[in-house]
């Protein structure tokens, strides 16, 4: 929180914590970012390079589709591959909960209505409970009983939330706790407000997500939409950005999401404008590039990059490292917001790239010597963050 600044402070809902592997969720641990991986799980090498890839893009947990048996054999491998948690998605199929349980995963997405009996379910929970996994309880709007469609009519908050609770007490009514719930739905009316609702229903993690969202672009929008008004209220201790993109993507439009709420910190923060006549390099192209040159930096420092002198040395006060476009190719470098040197167009991206690394390499000997590093816990970025 900010005592400093209260308009940025946001009131995390209490809820319990839960453990997926060796990640807390719930709580007071940070909001985690999810992603699911697309390759077919049983084959291994193209899930394993797929999770790395995710990793690097800072996933903290991932989940993978084990619809098969063949999916289910794989898991071993994956698990010991993996350095992050694995959640294994389970559709109907009772005995691959089982087999995921075993195989190693730390958690299983699963309804437990569409399991089967209630000894399936009791079949699911002592796999569980005998291999230290958790339950993610997947809601859907567009996958809801029969029963709540005719009680309600149509998928509604309401009829989400009495799905969830269901599920719920079908884990409960076997001394099972250790789970998270989602409630997502396509419409981000519909899934804000049922979230809403049922967080006002239980102290349980929750598991944010616009289902089905749409590609990047549009996809982004609404999720940010969703998820950016649920965070801000407080709500979410996890969260999936499902997009019709690679799962890479999803993790770092999440990132992007929690830092622009000051939520989570990691890699550079980019300041930048959009561009117009008065710029004195191409903005567009040079953030593009920048962007994808620093996509390495994990380390959580903020870099501004506007054309002109309108606002541009403004901004640059409130960054690490900040450029400012000048007149005829000579623009402005500041330095921990104080004005430092000048730059032409000529070598202008490799000079940025080099300060962001260097001043990366010395946050993080800071945080050595301290013997801090940051946690992703919340806090806001400040001037010199």
């Amino acid at each position: 929180m900010s005592e400093i600044r209260p308009w940025r402070t946001i009131e995390r809902r209490q809820s319990r914590q839960i453990m997926v592997g060796n990640v807390p969720v719930g709580g007071d641990a940070p909001i985690t970012v999810q992603t699911m991986t697309n390759t077919p799980t049983e084959d291994a090498a193209a899930t394993i390079g797929q999770i790395r890839r995710c990793e690097d893009a800072g996933a903290d947990i991932i989940r993978v589709s084990c619809p098969t048996e063949e999916a289910t054999a794989a898991l071993p491998l994956i698990v010991r591959a993996a350095s992050i948690p694995i959640v294994a998605d389970i559709h109907f199929h009772y005995k691959r909960a089982l087999e995921a349980a075993d195989a190693g995963a730390a958690c299983l997405r699963i309804n437990p209505g569409n399991i089967g009996s209630s000894a399936r379910v009791a079949e699911v929970v002592r796999a569980a409970k005998a291999n230290g996994c958790a339950i993610r309880i997947g809601v859907n709007a567009g996958s809801l009983e029969k029963d709540l469609l005719e009680k309600y009519g149509e998928p509604c908050p309401e009829a989400l939330v009495e799905s969830a609770l269901d599920h719920i007490k079908l884990l409960q009514d076997h001394d099972f706790h250790e789970y998270k719930v989602a409630v997502k739905a396509s419409d981000v009316f519909l899934a804000v407000a049922a979230y809403m609702g049922l967080a006002e229903a239980v102290d349980c993690p929750l598991h944010l997500g616009i289902t089905e969202a749409g590609g990047l672009i549009g996809g982004t929008v609404k999720s940010s939409i969703g998820m950016g008004n649920l965070m801000w209220a407080g709500i979410g201790d996890t969260i999936r950005v499902s997009l019709s993109a690679e799962p890479e993507q999803e993790v770092r439009v999440g990132f992007e999401m929690l830092k622009a709420l000051g939520l989570r910190t990691r890699g550079v923060r980019v300041v930048s404008c959009p561009s117009c006549a008065r710029q004195g390099f191409d903005v567009i192209r040079t953030v593009q590039a920048l962007e994808d040159r620093l996509s390495h930096i994990k380390t959580p420092l903020s870099l501004s990059v506007l054309g002109c002198v309108v606002n541009g040395p403004g901004e640059a006060r409130e960054t690490d490292i900040g450029l400012t476009g000048g007149g005829q190719g000579k623009h402005m470098v500041y330095l921990s917001g104080v004005k430092d040197h000048h730059i032409d167009d000529a070598g202008m991206l490799d000079h940025i790239v080099a300060l962001v690394e260097a001043k990366a390499a010395e946050i993080e000997a800071g945080m050595s010597d301290t013997g801090h590093a940051d946690d992703g816990a919340q806090r806001v970025p400040e001037a010199a963050e």
